[in-house]
């Protein structure tokens, strides 16, 4: 649920924190008094679109900072983690306007786009009003509240997971028919390349592998050289091997009588012939790997060269020099194999269609015995809401020749407000008084099965009073019993049912002499005043007070 609100500098905020319980809370105040400006910001914070009049005069920018407290296996965590964003318990959304026009948002002070904010936003509250915009009216959305009505998740699941298959093969299908389309035409060509790159066989990587071997045989002559100065080097006068065994065992013969004086000398000799050795050896074996035959040196040549001109006739790299080969094959073998594979493909498309079909048409007869199930219990709710006369139908258009991954229905609420006009969408009632009357009963048969947690109406009981103004306030309190329910309202009915009541006031600063608006949580006494100034108007009578007395004891 929102926990809390906060504004700075939005149109007359100039700084306002809010801290917002479960159940039903109301916004009330007079005309003017800043109510459209509160919902603004909360729009604001939940992706609506940003405008810098938005900014209060004279500040650099508007920030808007709303706090949910979510359960863990929240929609809206699952889709942030897909996101590569971390959250958990809490979610805070904060929303900045510039004065110069361009808005950011974040959500856990990581930065995010609009498009994602309003997919959040989507499972975190909805809006309904007095303005189009407002309202869930999404054609889309119509579907999944019928199928969360009927409880058709599974169904819903089995149909997508069905499409998704069928898809993949109708996919598979068509690029296989499309690979003989254009193997067929050019068979030629393929038969002849593929025959060339077979025998050419080549070999990913072979490229930089025989460049090396090309360039360590043409420069195999000046390695040859420096190890045969080397070789000389350890064969000459200074260092020659025999004189220095000679005067090593000249020097063993005398080491038992010299007392260690010349044990140190004798071992360095020894390491010195033990290394001369080494190299030596080592000289020899690096001389006969730089002995190549001249024709190696050509063949190496000869297979560079070849490769590199086929790539360049394929119009590919030396290295996908196979995959090219592969490639040609694959379609060689398309037109070569009796059509064997479009068999297969056609047959595993024809199944998975079939299945897909059979689904789908299960769960569009399953969605029409539900939508007359929906129509009536919306139908009830109706008259209480001054709705007496006005028709709501769910009207189900069936086209199997257009699938998808939510079925073969597209669904959408009709509605008609007056007895003798035909139905029509639910954005085309008369006025935006009936529609949010509407949408009210429809939460109420739906809260329960697929709503956001939040739920703000605005202004929803404008032009009734009385006994529609308290089917509605019992409507909202009914609502906030598992939701919860933030209502704009001038309805004194509405404003003693809630659980919580704030007082929505705008006042001119005397420092400044500007207008700014403020927001009063109400206790007992000052909630008892501002319901009886609701129901008397500037005056407030002691009519009024007992009147608002009683509606409190009765409904709050």
């Amino acid at each position: 649920m929102l926990t809390a609100l906060s504004i700075r500098d939005i149109v007359l905020i100039e700084k306002l924190d809010i801290a917002l319980d479960k159940g039903l809370t109301v916004l009330t105040g007079e005309t003017g008094a800043g109510k459209s400006i509160l919902l603004d910001s909360l729009g604001l914070a939940l992706g609506a679109r940003g405008d810098s009049s938005l900014v209060r005069t004279g500040a650099e920018r508007g920030v808007v900072t709303a706090a949910f407290a979510l359960p863990r296996d929240h929609l809206a965590f699952a889709i942030l983690k897909d996101q590569g964003i971390d959250a958990e318990g809490e979610l805070v959304i904060r929303r900045i306007q510039n004065a110069d026009g361009p808005s950011r948002a974040a959500i856990n002070d990581q930065p995010v786009s609009l498009n994602l904010l309003r997919q959040i936003a989507v499972a975190l509250a909805e809006i309904h009003g007095q303005h189009a915009d407002r309202a869930l009216v999404d054609v889309g959305a119509h579907r999944r509240l019928l199928d969360a009505f009927g409880g058709l998740d599974a169904e819903v699941t089995e149909v997508s997971a069905l499409w998704a298959r069928a898809a993949a093969a109708e996919a598979a299908l068509n690029e296989h028919r499309s690979l003989m389309e254009r193997a067929e035409a050019e068979r030629d060509y393929l038969e002849h390349a593929t025959e060339e790159l077979r025998a050419l066989n080549p070999i990913e990587g072979e490229e930089a592998l025989l460049a090396e071997a090309r360039q360590m045989m043409m420069s195999s002559e000046q390695y040859a050289d420096a190890l045969g100065d080397a070789e000389e080097a350890l064969a000459g006068d200074g260092t020659s091997v025999a004189r220095l065994n000679a005067a090593l065992r000249k020097l063993e013969r005398r080491r038992e009588t010299a007392g260690g004086r010349l044990d140190h000398v004798c071992s360095a000799l020894d390491r010195v012939l033990a290394e001369i050795t080494e190299a030596e050896r080592a000289i020899a074996e690096a001389q006969r790997s730089f002995v190549f035959d001249p024709k190696d040196l050509e063949k190496s040549e000869e297979r560079l060269f070849a490769l590199r001109a086929a790539a360049r006739k394929f119009k590919c790299t030396v290295d996908t020099l196979a995959q090219v080969r592969e490639r040609f094959d694959a379609e060689l073998q398309a037109i070569s194999d009796g059509g064997g594979r479009l068999k297969k493909l056609e047959q595993e498309w024809k199944i998975a269609r079939e299945a897909y079909d059979m689904a789908a048409e299960k769960l569009s007869n399953k969605r029409r015995k539900i939508a007359k199930s929906l129509d009536k219990a919306v139908m009830a709710e109706l008259p209480p809401l001054k709705l007496e006369r006005a028709r709501f139908e769910t009207h189900i258009e069936t086209d199997a020749g257009k699938p998808g991954a939510s079925g073969i229905d597209r669904i959408e609420f009709m509605v008609a407000a007056n007895p003798g006009t035909p139905l029509a969408p639910l954005m085309k009632v008369a006025s935006g008084g009936e529609l949010a009357r509407f949408m009210l009963a429809l939460k109420v048969i739906l809260a329960s099965k697929g709503s956001a947690p939040t739920l703000i109406f605005d202004e929803i009981d404008t032009g009734v009073g009385g006994a529609v103004a308290d089917a509605i306030g019992g409507r909202l309190s009914r609502l906030a019993e598992n939701l919860q329910v933030l209502a704009v309202t001038h309805s004194p009915q509405v404003a003693a049912r809630a659980s919580q009541h704030m007082l929505i006031s705008k006042m001119e600063e005397v420092a400044s002499k500007r207008m700014v608006t403020r927001v009063q949580p109400l206790s007992s006494g000052s909630r008892r005043e501002e319901v009886a100034r609701m129901l008397s108007g500037a005056q407030v009578t002691e009519a009024a007070r007992a009147q608002a007395d009683e509606l409190l004891q009765g409904k709050g």
